[in-house]
């Protein structure tokens, strides 16, 4: 009865697609265009805040406080390198260039969730792009967002406890706020990369379940890595001033894993749910 249960075929489903669409390769490829973008990335983020007059340096520890240490400093190095050595009439025009290239990295996550669908790309070159450079700006401002809130929500929550004069449970209340609403922001900004970039009409509920998966699975995997990088692992014998480097790609390694797996995840769900082929997806679904 197990065998023929629909969680059993699921998995067996998502099997098939994981081993018949090469998911580690596909991550491979994804993990070359997000480190090229990540910097990048990083760099607009840190810029767009430095037009509101706030210092980038706590956002960006906080968005990187999931790396393992070596990587952490790395990044942190490398940037204020850029921006101390670059002006800000500089930064600010090359904005646009920095965007662009940030955006290589969701345009790297079309192709995937395309693949992920088995379906061509169909819109024009012009609307994928418009839609990686949207989707970008969208996820620099969740991130920024998110980022203060965790930086500024002690002092902003015991401002609004004292104003409101609220009961001493508020205070509890708004501090499971402060790591729920980032939560429920990473979940809806997953959504709507899933539910957006793909060259297929979907349903938001189609997008849903692979939008959690992704975002805990990515704080899962990524508080783990930390853990064993700071307690076992020590690249910096083997590789030297490189440890950093590889430490940073292997992480964006699993994130790409999870966030195509995330992908195939609906993708199996849609298959059953529609019968879409899928190479062997009949034979996958039939037990």
């Amino acid at each position: 009865m197990l065998r023929n249960s629909s969680t059993m075929q699921f998995f067996k489903g998502l099997y098939g697609r994981f081993k018949d669409d090469d998911v580690p390769a596909l991550g491979a490829q994804l993990t070359y265009y997000l480190i090229l973008s990540f910097f990048p990335f990083l760099i607009f983020l840190v810029s767009l805040l430095g037009f509101i007059e706030l210092s980038g340096d706590s956002v960006i520890a906080e968005f990187i406080r999931l790396l393992p240490s070596d990587a952490s400093k790395m990044i942190t190095d490398i940037l204020a390198e850029v921006v101390n050595n670059g002006s800000g009439t500089l930064l600010s025009i090359g904005m646009i260039a920095t965007l662009w290239s940030a955006s290589n990295g969701i345009n790297a996550i079309i192709k995937g969730l395309n693949k992920a669908y088995d379906i061509k790309e169909q819109r024009p070159f012009w609307k994928v792009r418009g839609i990686s450079l949207v989707t970008t700006i969208f996820l620099v401002v969740v991130i920024a967002l998110v980022m203060l809130l965790l930086i500024l929500g002690k002092a902003f929550g015991q401002y609004l406890f004292e104003w409101l004069n609220a009961p001493n449970s508020f205070q509890w209340i708004w501090s499971v706020l402060t790591y729920a609403i980032p939560i429920a922001a990473m979940i809806g900004a997953f959504t709507l990369l899933y539910w957006i970039v793909p060259s297929r009409k979907l349903a938001l509920r189609e997008v849903l379940p692979g939008s959690i998966f992704t975002t805990f699975g990515w704080m899962i995997t990524s508080l783990l890595f930390q853990l064993y990088m700071n307690s076992f692992g020590n690249y910096s014998k083997t590789y030297g001033s490189l440890g950093g480097m590889i430490i940073l790609l292997i992480w964006l390694y699993i994130s790409a894993i999870i966030i195509i797996l995330g992908g195939e995840i609906n993708a199996t769900l849609a298959a059953k749910n529609v019968r879409t082929p899928h190479k062997e997806a009949a034979q996958h679904w039939q037990f």
